[in-house]
């Protein structure tokens, strides 16, 4: 077993579903680097439940790439796994299973691996580490993470997120935003529907205009070919309302998502939706119906990934994959948006298939820990030039 495989171990034992805390992970993390005389700092989160880490090895001085990585992983119940999740399982077909094994703990694993050899180097330019919380529940935890990098650490780093790709780079990916749509209308008996407002018939409204809406910047020309979907997404997942048959519904709510493209906005597209709420509202007050709607978001809105503004972190990734390695944009959300928005150049790049993530019986390649672990050597060679060489 490598010693990439003997941490991801490690790390995949740690149950870090999003509804548990990290702390446990952290601190071992913490005494790992520490044995390298490597120092690393906490960014609590409001709760002190749970942590990001940031860590340097190399010189204080300009450039350098962050490596970038979430420490959270998604809730194993209800799925149908073969083994203990949080068990390490070498498949014998060269594959290793276990929650978090692609998504996204084995670029981790890869990145504190190669630390022994970067303590040694002669690094002219730094590499910082950067493992954030609850990635999976929103992104929430990046945030503190990078404002503390970016006032603390570095502004002119170039940051690397490795989630899933299976080390292709990617270069723009959609933003999201996950809300919550209620609608209070007035009960009645069913046969008297002249007396109230079913909030559910309200709601039924709202989501066929939230399709709509869809459908029409389609219709507009913003699309993105670059995408497998090629434009942004709007799509009602959970509704639920009313108490029987025959009674007019008081309420109804749904939750719904907005995943657009980095050439769209959430503001944009959701005041289409908001102005939609009002002259609904208008049009049933004046008819006499009693409704009222309120959205309120579920999670700070994931800024996309914009392919732009990268050709530095974009040329240090290339130069160090194999040929014939092509630019990529993918539907899902990451934290690069969030860095990016920060001024930082990013891109992602990591270990694993998407396809894998949030699976049952969730596994990754060796042959891909093998890759981005060659990829992390050659990058790190690059960085024994001062950065002004690369035109910093």
């Amino acid at each position: 077993m490598s010693d990439a495989e003997r941490l991801l171990a490690k790390l995949v034992a740690f149950d870090t579903t999003s509804s548990e805390s990290n702390l446990a992970l952290v601190g071992y993390v913490e005494d790992y680097l520490a044995t390298y005389g490597v120092e690393a700092e906490r960014v609590m989160s409001p709760c002190g439940q749970k942590a990001n880490l940031i860590a340097r090895i190399g010189p204080e001085a300009p450039g350098g790439v962050m490596l970038s990585g979430h420490t959270d992983v998604v809730p194993v119940a209800g799925q149908p796994w073969s083994s203990d999740p949080f068990t390490l399982r070498d498949g014998g077909d060269g594959r290793l299973y276990g929650r978090g094994t692609c998504d996204m703990k084995g670029f981790l694993a890869c990145v504190l691996a190669k630390v022994p050899e970067w303590v040694k180097a002669p690094l002219k330019q730094p590499i910082y580490l950067g493992f954030s919380y609850d990635e999976e529940i929103g992104c929430v935890g990046a945030p503190s993470l990078i404002e503390r990098f970016y006032t603390h650490y570095s502004t002119t780093a170039h940051v690397i997120v490795g989630e899933p790709t299976s080390m292709q780079p990617v270069v723009a990916q959609k933003g999201a935003t996950n809300l919550r749509t209620t609608v209070i209308g007035r009960e009645a008996h069913s046969s008297q529907v002249n007396q109230g407002t079913s909030a559910i018939h309200v709601a039924a409204r709202l989501v066929t205009f939230i399709e709509d809406t869809m459908a029409a910047l389609v219709e507009e020309g913003r699309v993105d070919e670059a995408f497998n979907v090629p434009h942004t997404s709007l799509h009602v997942g959970k509704i639920k309302g009313g108490t029987a048959i025959n009674i007019m519904a008081r309420e109804c709510q749904f939750e719904w998502e907005i995943r657009h493209l980095p050439t769209d906005t959430f503001d944009e597209i959701y005041a289409r939706f908001d102005a939609f709420c009002k002259q609904l509202s208008a049009e049933l007050q004046a008819k006499g119906k009693t409704v009222e709607m309120t959205t309120e978001p579920l999670n700070v809105t994931v800024p996309g990934l914009a392919d732009r503004d990268n050709d530095r972190v974009l040329r240090l990734a290339k130069d160090h994959l194999p040929a014939g390695c092509c630019d990529h944009a993918v539907a899902y959300a990451t934290e690069a948006g969030q860095f990016q928005g920060q001024g930082l150049q990013t891109l992602i790049l990591g270990p694993g298939s998407i396809a894998q993530a949030h699976q049952p019986d969730e596994y990754v390649e060796r042959r891909q820990l093998e890759d981005c672990l060659a990829f992390l050597t050659d990058m790190s060679v690059a960085l024994e030039q001062p950065a002004e060489r690369h035109g910093e």
